[in-house]
C-alpha cells in the first residue's frame, strides 16, 4: 500500500422495499463521510438498496427497475467519494445476482456478484439468486481491495481468490442476523480467514429489525496480524472510519466491548420491537399485563423501545386472578409511567358460559373454560388496538410456544410476539438484568411460581415439567434436532422427554398461526424451523 485510504463504514438501518428512502439516507451518509470524515470511500451493507431480505420483491420487474433507478440516483448524488453498495442486480429477464457496485463520480465502474448463496436456517438465497464466479478487485485511493459479500467470507475460497488476484485487503458487505453468540463467531471466523489469506479484512454489517430478524451491526476490522482494530457498537447506527496504508490498518472509529449475553439479547429484543412497530406505522402498542414475569418483561421491552407514552398496559382479571397479581401489575405499570387500565373479563366469561350452558350440560369443566377466559382477553386487547390504531404485543415465550401452552385466538392474538424465541429460563435472566439497570419489576413477580391463573390454584407445573427441566430438553430437540434416545442418554427422564417431544410435535398447527417475533436463538419457530403440520413421523 503506497497511499492512505480512509474508508467509512455505514452501519445503517434500512427499510425493505423503500428504495427512495434508502437512497436518500445513503446520500446523506456519503456526503457526511466525504465532507466531515474526509473519507475516500464509503461502504453500505449487503442488498442495502432493496433492504434485506427483500424476499419475493426481487421477482418483480418493476421493483428491480426501481432499484436500478435508485442506484443511478445514488451515483449522481455522491460525486467526490467512492460508494460501494449492495443491491439485487437483474440480468436480462430472469437472472438475478446478489451484487455490490462501485460507484465513482456519477458512474458504476465495477460490480461483484456473490459467489456463495446461503440456503439454510433463515436464508433462501438460492430461491432468488444465481451465484457469481469471479473475484472483483477494485482500486480505492491506490489500494487494491477485493469485494466479497457475507457468505463468501464464511468460505475459504473467496479470501484466497482475493490474495491471488492482487488484493491488499478484503472488504465484505454483510446482512448477518443476530443470534446468541454470533458476534464472537464472526470475529473468530475473520481471524481464521486472515490467517489463510494473509490479508486484513473489513467486515461491515447491517443493523436494524426486519420482521423476525434483527441485525446487530457490530462491524469489524481485523488487521493482517489477526488483531481486531475496530469493533463498532452493537445495535446502533453510525459511520465508523479506518485508515489503510503500507503500515497496515488503523481504526479511527471505536473498539467497543462485546456485550454480555443478557445485554445483547435484551437490546436485540428492544430493537426488534421498535423497528417492527415503527416501520409498520403503528402509533402505539397494547399489552395484557397479568402480574407474571412474561408480561412484565414484554412491557419493559415496549417502554424501552417506544417510550412510556406509546404503551398501554391492560389488566383483565377474572374470578381466578389473585390479589398479588393485581397489586404487582399495578405497581409495575405505575413505576414505568404507562397508561394502565383494569377491565374485568368476568361479565364476558359469564355470558359465554350462559350461552353455552345447554351445549355443555353434563360435561365436566376442563381446559375449554380456561381457553374461553384467554379468548375473552384476546377480544378486549384486539378491540382496544383496533380503536386506537395500536398493535397488540403478545407475551408468550418460546417454552410455551414449543409445547402449545398457549391459547389460539386468546393469549396468542396480536401483531408481534417480542419474546416468542426466548425460553422461560432466559426470561427470568433478562428480567433480572433489566431490574439491575433500574429496579422496577416487583420482586414477587420474579420469585412466585408461574401460573396462568385460569383455574383455582393453577400452576404451570400442573401441565408442564419444571422449566429448568423443560428448557434443556426443548433446546436439544428443537434447536439441535436430537433424538429422544440421545436426550435420555444425557440424563433426562425418558417419560418426560417423550412427553415433551409429543407436545412439540402436535402443536405445530398453533405455531403456524402465531404472530412473528424476534429471533434470538440459532433456531427459532417461524421462518427458521419449518415442520409440516400434517405429519406421520414420530
Amino acid at each position: 500500500m503506497t497511499t492512505q485510504l480512509r474508508l467509512a463504514l455505514a452501519q445503517i438501518n434500512t427499510l425493505v422495499g423503500d428504495v427512495s428512502g434508502n437512497v436518500a439516507k445513503f446520500i446523506g451518509a456519503a456526503r457526511r463521510a466525504r465532507d466531515e470524515l474526509r473519507a475516500h470511500a464509503i461502504v453500505f451493507p449487503e442488498l442495502a438498496l432493496s433492504g434485506y431480505p427483500p424476499e419475493d420483491l426481487v421477482l418483480r420487474e418493476d421493483f428491480c427497475a426501481r432499484v436500478q433507478a435508485g442506484l443511478a440516483e445514488l451515483a449522481q448524488a455522491t460525486v467526490g467519494i467512492d460508494v460501494i453498495v449492495g443491491y439485487p442486480h437483474r440480468v436480462g429477464g430472469n437472472v438475478l445476482h446478489n451484487s455490490a457496485a462501485l460507484l465513482r463520480d456519477g458512474a458504476q465502474i465495477a460490480r461483484y456478484d456473490k459467489q456463495f448463496l446461503p440456503n439454510y436456517s433463515v436464508f433462501d438465497e438460492k430461491r432468488y439468486f444465481t451465484p457469481g464466479a469471479r473475484p472483483c478487485v477494485v482500486t480505492l485511493q491506490g489500494v487494491p481491495v477485493a469485494l466479497t459479500i457475507c457468505e463468501d467470507i464464511w468460505m475459504p475460497g473467496p479470501a484466497r481468490q482475493a490474495r491471488d488476484a492482487g488484493a491488499r485487503a478484503i472488504l465484505t458487505l454483510n446482512a448477518s442476523p443476530f443470534h446468541i453468540g454470533k458476534g464472537a463467531e464472526r470475529e473468530a471466523l475473520l481471524k481464521q480467514r486472515v490467517t489463510e489469506s494473509g490479508l486484513p479484512i473489513v467486515y461491515l454489517n447491517l443493523v436494524g429489525g426486519q420482521d423476525e430478524l434483527v441485525f446487530d451491526g457490530e462491524s469489524l476490522a481485523v488487521d493482517a496480524q489477526g488483531g481486531t482494530v475496530l469493533r463498532a457498537p452493537a445495535f446502533e447506527e453510525g459511520l465508523y472510519t479506518l485508515d489503510l496504508d503500507e503500515q497496515g490498518m488503523r481504526a479511527v472509529g471505536p473498539l467497543s466491548t462485546p456485550l454480555t449475553e443478557e445485554e445483547s439479547v435484551y437490546r436485540a429484543l428492544v430493537l426488534g420491537v421498535r423497528d417492527y412497530v415503527n416501520k409498520n406505522g403503528f402509533r402505539s402498542v397494547v399489552i395484557g399485563l397479568s402480574g407474571g414475569v412474561d408480561s412484565a418483561l414484554t412491557l419493559l421491552l415496549a417502554v424501552d423501545a417506544l417510550g412510556a407514552q406509546r404503551v398501554q398496559a391492560v389488566m383483565m382479571p377474572s374470578r381466578y386472578t389473585s390479589d398479588m397479581s393485581l397489586e404487582d401489575a399495578q405497581a409495575l405499570a405505575q413505576a414505568l409511567g404507562v397508561k394502565y387500565s383494569v377491565i374485568s373479563i368476568e361479565p364476558a366469561f359469564s355470558a359465554f358460559l350462559e350461552s353455552l350452558k345447554q351445549e355443555f350440560a353434563g360435561l365436566a369443566p376442563d381446559v375449554t373454560e380456561e381457553n374461553i377466559q384467554a379468548r375473552c382477553r384476546g377480544v378486549i386487547l384486539m378491540a382496544l388496538a383496533n380503536k386506537k390504531r395500536a398493535m397488540v404485543l403478545t407475551t408468550g415465550n418460546k417454552s410455551e410456544f414449543a409445547v402449545g401452552y398457549a391459547t389460539l385466538y386468546g393469549d396468542m392474538a396480536g401483531g408481534f410476539a417480542p419474546i416468542k424465541d426466548v425460553p422461560k429460563t432466559l426470561v427470568y435472566r433478562l428480567a433480572a438484568y433489566r431490574n439491575g439497570l433500574a429496579r422496577v419489576i416487583p420482586q414477587r413477580i420474579l420469585k412466585r411460581a408461574p401460573s396462568a391463573e385460569l383455574a383455582p390454584g393453577q400452576k404451570d407445573t400442573d401441565s408442564l415439567p419444571p422449566y429448568a427441566v423443560l428448557d434443556p430438553i426443548l433446546h436439544r430437540y428443537v434447536e439441535l434436532d436430537k433424538r429422544c434416545e440421545d436426550i435420555v442418554a444425557e440424563g433426562f427422564d425418558e417419560a418426560t422427554v417423550r412427553r415433551v417431544i409429543a407436545m412439540v410435535d402436535r402443536n405445530e398447527y398453533k405455531r403456524r398461526q402465531a404472530p412473528p417475533g424476534v429471533r434470538i436463538t440459532r433456531r427459532a419457530f417461524g421462518r427458521d424451523r419449518r415442520y409440516p403440520i400434517t405429519c406421520g413421523f414420530k
